[in-house]
């Protein structure tokens, strides 16, 4: 196995509204996850979150604690939530096994114990999308799926955002220290997420957007409301969002996201929202 990390810096608002494509990619999107028995992965400074993706193909892998984590383990200080966006799989922590299905979700609190990641079937590995947050104190692991989400429907077809939001890592189903994730699906001829758009000054964000179609794309758009930018992206790829961002997206095709948050609280409805014809 080989484990590959990032350390990523945050950016000023007025720094980053100079930027050209190539640095916006650089700092923000998260172009590789996904690599055969490879665990990747984007240590962020926006409020320490750590974004990450591991596939096992042909063996075990382990979560290891990499260095600007100054911890002998992963879960030493932090909480971790991972989705399985492959085939099925199993993650082992200490002496406890979960399975994870598609779109299944797991919290592991904080704990000095080892993370493994396992697939099923190497010829249909499991994909295990991670974001993980630093932690104050141990909270149970927990086995999350749909049907446990507290779901929101939103938006409508006649203007091209119906979604349905499944709130799964979040207080309402689960305690956690600052760690909230859940997974938006679009209907089908809808393309537009998070619209009309907000900021969340005490939490960042992270967006991953799978579930697309391959001759297809997402044009995610982040930056201050009256100083937009944006990003395209593939199938796989994640994006940090920092609190002074908005953060949206328009797809090719109607597709899927995992949104994981860190910060200050964990009021979902913590968000100042602005008008549509406000955005320039």
């Amino acid at each position: 196995m080989k484990t590959n990390y990032e350390l990523r810096y945050a950016a000023h608002p007025e720094d980053a509204k100079r930027y050209d494509t190539q640095r916006l990619r650089n700092d923000f999107l998260i172009g590789k996850l996904f690599s055969a028995d490879e665990v990747n992965m984007v240590y962020s400074m926006y409020d320490r979150m750590l974004v990450g993706g591991a596939m096992p193909v042909n063996e075990s892998l382990h979560l290891e604690a990499i260095d600007p984590l100054k911890q002998p383990v992963f879960l030493k200080n932090r909480e971790l939530g991972i989705f399985n966006v492959g085939g099925k799989g199993r993650v082992k922590v200490g002496e406890d096994t979960f399975e994870l299905d598609y779109k299944e979700a797991l919290y592991l609190g904080s704990g000095e114990r080892e993370v493994y990641f396992e697939s099923e079937d190497g010829n249909n590995p499991a994909k295990f999308y991670f974001n993980s947050a630093t932690a104050h104190r141990n909270y149970p692991d927990k086995k999350v799926t749909k049907a446990d989400a507290v779901v929101a429907e939103m938006g409508s077809l006649e203007s091209s955002n119906h979604r349905h939001i499944n709130k799964m890592i979040v207080n309402q189903v689960l305690p956690t220290c600052q760690l909230q994730m859940g997974m938006t699906e679009l209907v089908t001829g809808s393309i537009w997420n998070t619209m009309p758009p907000h900021v969340h000054s005490r939490r960042m964000e992270a967006y991953f957007y799978f579930e697309v179609p391959e001759d297809q794309a997402i044009c995610h758009f982040m930056g201050e409301i009256d100083e937009t930018r944006h990003i395209w992206m593939q199938n796989n790829q994640a994006v940090l969002s920092p609190q002074w961002s908005i953060h949206a997206a328009a797809g090719t095709s109607n597709y899927t996201f995992i949104w994981g948050m860190a910060g200050e609280n964990l009021d979902y409805g913590d968000q100042d929202f602005a008008k549509i014809t406000e955005i320039k």
